[in-house]
């Protein structure tokens, strides 16, 4: 907000905004100007990468329709391979769909499939950067027995 609002040192109407892609930027405005995202769209090749980095731009900027959009474009992605690193995302930015759908994934699943994500290195980080996440998901393993 303030760097589109606020009052600016430099009195000039260039706004740098880091750490995002230019396409990400792009679809966002377009999202903006528009309530579409076509980037998004099933035929798109890349639609999962996209939109976490959506989700990421729209939680950035309180764009809360969009962040929804995505997660639900993410949410049909997961699987063993990708499930604890979109889970990190969904706690990171607190998205509670997505988050769930993550928590039920694993917990949901056959026993070879939570051993293949038990390997994973996304499991791994999740265990170090997100403790309380773990916690989560053995309480809600736990009521499922």
């Amino acid at each position: 907000m303030a760097e589109f609002f606020g009052e600016m040192k430099e009195k000039t109407l260039c706004v740098e905004i880091k750490e995002m892609e230019a396409t990400v930027f792009k679809a966002m405005l377009y999202f903006i100007y528009t309530d579409m995202v076509p980037e998004l769209d099933d035929n798109n090749e890349i639609p999962k990468e996209m939109a976490e980095h959506l989700l990421v731009a729209a939680d950035r900027y309180g764009l809360d329709r969009l962040k929804v959009i995505c997660e639900r474009r993410i949410a049909l992605g997961i699987d063993a391979g990708n499930v604890t690193t979109t889970l990190a995302l969904a706690e990171q930015h607190g998205c509670s769909l997505l988050k769930a759908k993550c928590v039920e994934f694993i917990t949901g699943g056959t026993p070879e499939n939570l051993e293949a994500i038990l390997a994973t290195d996304g499991f791994k980080c999740l265990e170090t950067s997100c403790p309380s996440v773990v916690t989560e998901l053995l309480r809600s393993a736990h009521k499922k027995i």
